[in-house]
């Protein structure tokens, strides 16, 4: 006798992970479990964090696998013993032949951008940063490769001029958890068919936020600064060195206009303004975090700091 619906395995951690469980759960499919990161110490008194994924398991009696190393035999047993037909990977860690090959109708992942542009651990963040008008979400098979396996939806999301990573974020949520539930829908019914990535000239990478590639590049043009500034907002956010000092910056307003000064020059009236000057204009620093203090405005901060 056929079943009625899927058991499906949900594999993630963050936020996005959970909008794409919720969803799935208000659907009325049946999560036999899931599988999330080991908890870790965080913050001043090194309390144990568990992710997002696990607190929300908790709250809705799901049972739950974190498993230090995905090869292990007991975590890969318990999972064939679950029998799931689909597993549903969002934001995780990248898998061992071993665990994806597990369901007859295979393990598909959430990507957000839109394949095969943008591979890798923050597209979202590269695609604005680059000055993208347009990125996506896509589902598509694991395999043996990281982000190159074959398509199973796509959906384009528009990136406008002042949207921020954490605003294209919140899209991605709305429009990645859809597009689970169509995946999962497709592959139980057997009504999608896999299709190859297509081959690009260029492929544009997304590779993994560091302090290193975070640092706002002065010598950049002022658009370029204020798509990297919104493209890393707000986490972890773009810093710079000021006076000696490591400041984040939150928000920028870029400005174009010629003039004599050296790029990088800091131009203030120590009361409403911080402009620091590139090769084509300015940019108006809105909002900074100086190390170890509170977000402020510029009006703000310059009521207790001077340059």
């Amino acid at each position: 006798m056929e079943k009625k619906q899927p058991v499906l395995v949900f594999m993630g951690t963050p936020e996005i992970a959970v909008f794409c469980l919720d969803v799935i759960l208000q659907a009325g499919y049946n999560v036999k479990g899931v599988v999330t990161t080991p908890d870790k110490p965080a913050g001043r008194g090194r309390k144990m964090h568990f992710s997002a994924v696990k607190e929300y398991a908790l709250q809705h009696n799901i049972p739950i696998l974190q498993p230090q190393n995905l090869k292990e035999e007991s975590f890969v047993q318990t999972l064939n013993e679950w029998q799931p037909d689909i597993q549903v990977v969002v934001a995780f860690r990248i898998l061992p032949e071993s665990v994806w090959k597990i369901p007859k109708l295979g393990t598909f992942n959430l990507h957000t951008s839109y394949l095969p542009q943008y591979r890798g651990a923050a597209p979202i963040q590269w695609a604005i940063i680059n000055g993208e008008k347009e990125t996506g979400v896509t589902t598509f098979l694991i395999d043996n490769q990281i982000d190159t396996g074959n398509i199973l939806l796509q959906e384009k999301i528009a990136i406008s001029n002042s949207m921020t990573a954490g605003e294209l974020y919140q899209i991605m949520c709305e429009k990645g958890s859809s597009l689970v539930l169509r995946t999962i829908e497709g592959l139980w019914k057997n009504t999608l068919k896999p299709t190859p990535q297509p081959d690009f000239a260029e492929l544009k990478p997304a590779p993994k936020l560091s302090k290193e590639n975070t640092q706002i590049n002065w010598n950049k043009k002022a658009t370029e600064i204020y798509n990297f500034v919104r493209g890393l907002n707000p986490y972890p956010s773009a810093w710079t060195l000021l006076n000696g000092n490591y400041y984040k910056i939150h928000e920028v307003q870029p400005v174009l206009e010629a003039h004599s000064h050296f790029i990088g020059h800091i131009e203030t009236d120590n009361k409403t303004y911080i402009h620091v000057h590139t090769s084509d204009g300015y940019v108006n620093i809105l909002s900074l975090q100086k190390e170890g203090k509170k977000k402020m405005y510029t009006k703000e901060f310059l009521r207790g700091n001077k340059l």
